[in-house]
């Protein structure tokens, strides 16, 4: 009965669109200054703050996980408030303890590949076309967590440590999403012929570009945010949290609406990465 139950729940995360990338940049975006604004605008302290989204997080992933489908609003809310706690795992870590971001940098990273590796080892597939059970589910959301930390950690330390700045870091980034993309695509045509390959390659591209575009959002965000002397345009964090959150909103009101991204049972069954 389990099993009956299982292979009859509906995949509960979008399919891999434009609309999907652009709300994950506004979402990284959002979790890079709405964390200041919480920490630093509303006192709220970075431990205050971290305890309050972590508690919202969790009973999001809650209703998240009891969902039999994917359903936009709750998938990305919970992707922006991810977003949010990966930020102050973050900023925990290198200003509360002192943590070197050279060295949470590295600790994301084997926590990612560690996270991949049991997902894969228990389940066989990396696809996110294949998010139809439980276990599967938890394994896609700790590996976002683990992007949202080591993408931040990433990002401060290009833009603060390194001090390439906020503008040339976003360049960078997007420099580094648009390579990946290219080379995507041009493997791809590549191995037309041989489809052996073709899976493995689709899951790497998508899972690098995942993590690449939280730096590329910490850079926009703080680019915008920041004072003109920091490097910034000085627009605040309220203005650019303001700003991003209604073009979430926007954006998920007509997925909602046009159904634009759902993974229908059918086209799951053919894509197999």
């Amino acid at each position: 009965m389990n099993s009956l139950k299982i292979r009859q729940m509906l995949n509960k995360v979008p399919e891999v669109t434009i609309y999907f990338w652009i709300i994950k940049v506004l979402c990284t975006t959002v979790g890079e200054t709405a964390a200041d604004y919480l920490n630093e605008t509303l006192h709220f302290g970075l431990t205050g703050t971290s305890l309050v989204m972590s508690v919202l997080l969790l009973v999001v992933l809650f209703f998240q996980f009891k969902a039999k489908k994917y359903t936009p609003s709750l998938y990305w809310l919970a992707v922006v408030l991810l977003s949010i706690v990966g930020t102050l795992i973050t900023d925990l870590l290198s200003d509360k303890l002192g943590v070197p971001l050279q060295t949470t940098t590295i600790v994301f990273s084997i926590a990612l590949v560690l996270t991949f590796a049991v997902w894969y080892v228990f389940e066989k597939t990396l696809s996110v076309h294949s998010i139809v059970t439980t276990r599967r589910e938890a394994f896609y959301w700790l590996a976002i967590l683990f992007t949202f930390a080591l993408g931040t950690a990433a990002g401060d330390l290009s833009a603060e440590k390194l001090g390439l700045g906020y503008l040339t870091s976003l360049f960078i980034f997007a420099g580094l999403i648009v390579a990946i993309s290219v080379a995507y695509f041009v493997t791809k045509r590549v191995l037309t012929v041989n489809h052996k390959y073709q899976p493995a390659i689709a899951i790497l591209a998508f899972w690098l570009a995942y993590i690449l575009t939280r730096p590329l959002g910490a850079s926009i965000g703080d680019f915008l945010s920041q004072a003109r002397a920091d490097g910034g345009l000085g627009l605040g964090a309220t203005a650019t949290s303001a700003i991003f959150l209604v073009t979430i909103l926007g954006l998920v009101v007509y997925l909602t609406l046009t159904r634009k991204d759902e993974i229908h049972p059918e086209v799951a069954e053919k894509v197999k990465w």
